[in-house]
């Protein structure tokens, strides 16, 4: 198959970076033709805040270049992981009318929240789930700017007004099903959405679970409940160790507890191979969000290692593991009920031990390399249908105000 696959690096290296990564030497390793296509938000600071506003709504740069790949390069398929801000959905219409199909990974919530998250001031938040975005506007949602706040949301409600999501895509990806439902109510279609996880590569080896630890991975962040950890291992004593991995803004805090409360350790961000073998060697993944998350590939990587999470009651953490036999579920806030959940496991080795096994046996059946290339060629194939039919009955192009004016005033950036 001859795919196209398209990204929007952000400032910040994440998750998503690395799934486009995946799937494109997983693509490539299965022996399709895979053109890569990037753009990376660095570029945001040589734009001026008008182009910048009218490229989110239609970038005319990446429309021309992507109509002319998809037509040398003889795409089939095309498939987005993010297009916010710089790609914006021109390159939906771009794609489409060049004759391939448009598939769009759903890594986050910014088609239904202007912050992506479904998260402000610290709490969960759904007040523009299904409803105009005002109150993403007033709180400066995106960026704690209400400016550009105005922008992200009267982008995705012009382009949802004009069809754009409903018309110039043709298959949507949601990692779990908790994500589908969530924008089903916010009113996308359930028949455009359809389910493939992320998946870890290489298939790694099972970890032995006998470093007499627990492990932290991913940003030190509010949103991932790193105080409350914190105040749980506080509560523990040091009873039992704990590896924090990662950076973020909430540094400081970590640096200083590693020093204060017994049994912490702060490693700061590691190369992949020694996080994968860390994992592997802990007796359990500590995974304390408070907000819905997308599909933390750390979750896929743990399992893949064969170790158990102990993790949130929330959203696709809660979807992700089966309470008792791939992990456990707390409370998501409770420090106290962390703490508790954690010492508990701790002392029976035995659960632990049995956890391991149905840990991997959960990457092996839901998370494989092979398991997600049978996926996407599935996916991949139905939206070739999709196109094939819509261009029958609709001929190449969409009769939405949208779609025939926007191109003659987009940035030129």
């Amino acid at each position: 198959m001859r795919v196209l696959i398209a990204h929007n690096f952000y400032q910040q290296p994440g998750g998503e970076d690395q799934v486009f990564a995946a799937e494109c030497a997983l693509l490539k390793s299965r022996g399709h033709h895979v053109h890569e296509y990037v753009v990376h938000n660095d570029d945001l600071q040589h734009q001026s805040r008008l182009g910048m506003a009218v490229g989110t709504f239609w970038n005319r740069r990446v429309y021309r270049e992507l109509s002319r790949i998809v037509r040398d390069e003889s795409i089939e398929v095309a498939h987005f992981h993010n297009t916010f801000p710089l790609m914006s959905p021109a390159a939906y219409y771009a794609v489409r009318r060049s004759g391939a199909a448009v598939v769009q990974t759903l890594h986050n919530f910014r088609l239904i929240c202007s912050a992506a998250t479904l998260f402000r001031d610290g709490k969960l938040c759904e007040d523009c789930v299904g409803k105009a975005p005002w109150p993403a506007i007033v709180h400066g949602c995106y960026r704690r700017s209400r400016q550009v706040t105005a922008v992200t949301a009267a982008m995705t409600r012009v382009h949802h007004a004009a069809g754009t999501y409903a018309q110039a895509v043709d298959q949507y990806i949601a990692l779990t099903e908790f994500a589908r439902g969530k924008f089903v109510a916010g009113g996308m279609s359930a028949n455009q959405i359809v389910l493939k996880p992320n998946f870890v590569p290489d298939n790694p080896s099972p970890g032995s679970g006998t470093g007499g630890y627990a492990v932290y991975v991913g940003r030190l962040a509010m949103e991932k409940g790193i105080e409350m950890m914190l105040q749980a291992w506080k509560q523990l004593d040091g009873r039992i160790p704990l590896k924090i991995i990662g950076d973020g803004v909430m540094r400081p805090m970590v640096e200083q507890a590693a020093g204060e409360i017994p049994g912490i350790q702060w490693m700061g961000r590691l190369p992949m191979e020694q996080v994968m073998h860390h994992l592997g060697e802990a007796a359990m993944l500590v995974f304390p969000s408070i907000w819905y998350e997308g599909q933390p590939r750390t979750m896929v990587e743990s399992f893949a290692k064969g170790t158990p999470i102990v993790a949130s009651n929330l959203g696709s953490m809660a979807e992700m593991i089966d309470d008792g036999r791939t992990g456990r579920l707390f409370w998501p806030g409770d420090s106290a009920a962390l703490a508790r959940t954690v010492d508990e496991l701790w002392q029976n080795p035995s659960q632990l031990a049995s956890m391991r096994q149905q840990a991997r046996l959960e990457y092996e059946m839901h998370y494989s390399a092979d398991i997600n290339h049978q996926m996407l060629m599935g996916i991949y194939a139905d939206a070739i249908r999709r196109r094939q039919e819509d261009h029958r009955t609709n001929g190449s192009t969409h009769p939405t105000s949208l779609s025939h004016e926007i191109p003659s005033v987009g940035s030129t950036a």
